[in-house]
Formats: structure tokens, sequence, C-alpha cells
């Protein structure tokens, strides 16, 4: 894994790129060898329990169809019914609806630099770690962070929404 040079990488990973560094985020992003579209295989390209992959799940919000982001780790299970207690009821986000309506492919939605804004809850089970990695626009990328820059990167609201 190393720090990517901007000139050969995808188009959704220069966009996150580009976003830390103007946030001043810490941490720039790394593009892994291997493509990680789960949280197992993140967690085992970086060597990190798989609880400290901020796993990013879309749904598709019914009453508008705007992008509905859960950030959680990638130990747990989003509850749908919790999230739509929170956004209204909520469908099915195929592949094409996350790509139009993010920017990026799934295995690969960051947290941050979506096309189109999303309505966005963190889970408050990654608050159990002090180190997260979560995808930076590309199944290849990563970006390190902590629960709370996650909260001040992108001004979501911190909720329960697991399964118990």
């Amino acid at each position: 894994m190393h720090v990517a040079s901007e000139l050969q990488r995808p188009e959704g990973f220069v966009r996150v790129a580009r976003l830390l560094a103007e946030r001043s985020h810490p941490h720039a992003p790394r593009w892994l060898d291997v493509a990680a579209r789960t949280s197992q295989e993140a967690a085992d390209a970086l060597g990190v329990a798989v609880g400290q992959i901020a796993k990013s799940v879309i749904f598709r919000r019914k009453v508008d169809d705007v992008a509905v982001l859960v950030v959680t780790s990638g130990d747990k299970r989003v509850d749908e019914k919790r999230v739509a207690a929170i956004s209204g009821p909520l469908g099915r986000a195929d592949a094409e609806f996350v790509k139009r309506r993010t920017g990026f492919s799934i295995g690969g939605v960051a947290p941050l630099g979506h096309v189109e804004p999303a309505l966005t809850l963190i889970d408050r089970e990654l608050f159990r770690f002090d180190t997260l990695w979560a995808a930076a626009g590309h199944p290849n990328g990563v970006f390190e962070l902590s629960p709370q820059q996650l909260v001040l990167l992108t001004a979501a609201a911190v909720h329960d929404v697991v399964q118990e």
C-alpha cells in the first residue's frame, strides 16, 4: 500500500484526495495493491479489525429519491427500520443509483465527496475505535481517520442505527 500519485488514479479517488487536502485532513488516501470491496477485504489488506472499517451503506429515500448514506463499523449490520425512523421510508439502492448519486461505485463509496448531497448518518458503534479506515472513492482507495474526524468531515449526526 502506498500514498497515491493523482496522475494515474481514478476520478473518484482524486476527488476524495483533493477534498481531504482542502480540509487539512492529516492522512492522505492510500492506494491498496488489492481491491477491498468488502469490510473483511479492507481489514485484511490493512491488518486491522473488521470493526475499524467505516463502511458506507447507501439506501434510496422513497419520498424524494435522495441517497441516504449510513456509515457504520464493518462488523455491524445496518437496521433499516432504525434508519427509516430518522430518514423516512427507504428503498433499495442498486449499483446504478449509487453511482449516479454518489459518483462512486459500490465497494468504493467514500463518506464525503458525493456528486449529489446525501442524508448522512454515522453509527455510534464506530466510536469503539480510535482509528478507522474509510473508502476513498475507489475499491483500492482508503484513508485513515478517527470517529471525531468522520463527524467533522461529513457534518453528519451520530445515531444508533445497527442491529442489536
